[in-house]
């Protein structure tokens, strides 16, 4: 009888301790059911504050490129922004044209790039020739072209005009320019010098129409074939080009007009207009969509889906930065001057790269967020009286923020 009542307590024990244990286990994984609520709860909810964030920050882009449409700063715009290889933004604003009629702007809008012509066309045609070894950083532009040797200029090198260190004036008269291409490329070979070639950084139109000489004297051809081929083709930038032909005319966007006429498709800036319409300067067409092609390219060091263009070192010779006093630039783009106000404020100062335009078109890259940014507009139409350097400055600095709220 003892022995049967020792086995019943033994097994009411037993039986005892698995349920409380039970219990206690169904209690904890409660708890942690409940705690995994609360984090996965959490976790959308601050993913639900960052897209609103960002959308909010977007409207405000929104608001902002429109506002300056009211205003007249400029009849429309395209921004396209491009971060890590995807398109996280891309909108068409406003007018495309008011004059001679009037015409809604639309994302494949055809922009006279005006100065990006310096980066996108005349530098990478420069750093090409230096990848073939067919020409040097440290070689003088005499040895190309002797003439230009005139007046103290022969020790002027490639990279004194890559940087706008060479010296020579910002632009020569337009009267130089009266008799066409090679007259014009006399009178500057004739100029004089400003200041001491690498001693200081002045922006020049001269230094770049210089470098298409060059381009055109070693390659044989024009800075428009050799661009065309090295480039644009391969990259399928199928909408760049200097003097847009008849077939894209109509995506074309009318900036000034001159004699009675509007100028569409062809250059704005006279100096380019009376060389032909190509020069190292200015004279480059292209689209939204093709310059964030270009600017991938930069930022995948030379290559893009596969095609190749420049070697990685060249790229990266390109784009290392060089102080000229207290500005930095690199080897066709600005880093660092009083030009780079696209920038912003909350991209990082000196770890990115851009270029604007004359006509209002501009372009920013920031090489550690892989963001590209680029606003077209075209500021000169119709009269000339546009101006869009706050709004670049605070489009950069809303993009940036943007940026930012995806981390």
């Amino acid at each position: 009888m003892q022995t049967t009542y020792r086995i019943f307590s033994i097994v009411l024990y037993l039986l005892l301790s698995n349920h409380f244990s039970s219990v206690a286990q169904t209690e904890e994984l409660k708890k942690l059911e409940v705690d995994s609520c609360s984090q996965k709860n959490e976790s959308a909810d601050t993913k639900l504050n960052k897209e609103s964030k960002t959308t909010n920050t977007w409207q405000k882009i929104d608001d902002t490129i429109n506002q300056a449409i009211r205003e007249k700063k400029c009849p429309g715009a395209v921004l396209w922004v491009v971060h890590q290889d995807k398109i996280i933004y891309q909108q068409a604003y406003g007018m495309g044209a008011l004059q001679p009629k009037s015409a809604k702007m639309n994302l494949d809008a055809i922009f006279d790039l005006a100065s990006l012509t310096k980066p996108l066309a005349t530098s990478p045609a420069i750093w090409k020739l230096i990848e073939q070894k067919r020409l040097r950083l440290e070689d003088p532009i005499a040895q190309y072209w002797p003439e230009f040797a005139a007046n103290g200029k022969a020790k002027i090198t490639i990279a004194d005009c890559l940087l706008h260190r060479s010296g020579l004036t910002a632009d020569n008269p337009l009267s130089d320019y009266q008799e066409g291409k090679e007259k014009a490329l006399e009178a500057i070979a004739k100029l004089k010098l400003e200041s001491e070639p690498g001693s200081t950084f002045k922006y020049s139109d001269v230094g770049y129409i210089v470098l298409g000489r060059i381009v055109e004297k070693i390659s044989g051809e024009s800075l428009a074939v050799f661009t065309q081929k090295q480039f644009y083709k391969p990259l399928q930038m199928n909408d760049t080009m200097f003097l847009p032909s008849a077939s894209v005319k109509d995506r074309c966007l009318p900036t000034t007009k001159i004699k009675g006429r509007w100028l569409i498709g062809e250059v704005h800036d006279p100096r380019a207009q009376m060389m032909g319409g190509i020069a190292g300067h200015a004279g480059l067409f292209s689209t939204a969509h093709d310059i964030a092609r270009f600017g991938q390219m930069i930022l995948h060091e030379g290559e893009l889906g596969g095609i190749r263009v420049f070697q990685k070192e060249t790229v990266q010779k390109m784009l290392s930065p060089q102080k000229i006093g207290k500005n930095i630039r690199n080897y066709g783009w600005d880093i660092d001057t009083a030009y780079a106000s696209q920038r912003g404020t909350n991209f990082e100062k000196g770890k990115g790269f851009g270029h604007t335009g004359f006509t209002g078109t501009s372009l920013w890259i920031d090489q550690p967020s892989k963001t590209i940014v680029i606003l077209l507009t075209h500021r000169v139409h119709p009269d000339e009286k546009g101006g869009v350097v706050p709004l670049r400055r605070e489009i950069g600095t809303l993009v940036a923020q943007v940026v930012n709220e995806k981390k």
